[in-house]
């Protein structure tokens, strides 16, 4: 079980996601009504191939993320969608 943050930027013009010391995840859904959060989760199971848990940070742009797959397998299939 592989278990990894992010910082998300809600409302963007498009989604993406940058390569940093953090994953940084824009979205293109607002963060009101969990919309953000939805599109979080839709947008990692796509790319990871199975649907990932917010552990923590539900209200915040810091989100701690959990997968049922390895690190490595994380890593990637997160290098795959840069």
């Amino acid at each position: 079980m592989a278990e990894f943050y992010v910082k998300v930027e809600p409302d963007s013009d498009e989604f993406r996601l940058q390569n940093g010391s953090i994953l940084k995840v824009f979205l293109e859904e607002p963060a009101e009504n969990g919309r953000a959060n939805s599109e979080l989760v839709s947008r990692l199971s796509d790319i990871l191939g199975q649907k990932p848990g917010i552990v923590s940070g539900h209200k915040s742009k810091r989100k701690k993320i959990r997968v049922d797959m390895s690190e490595r397998e994380v890593d990637e299939r997160l290098e795959e969608a840069f």
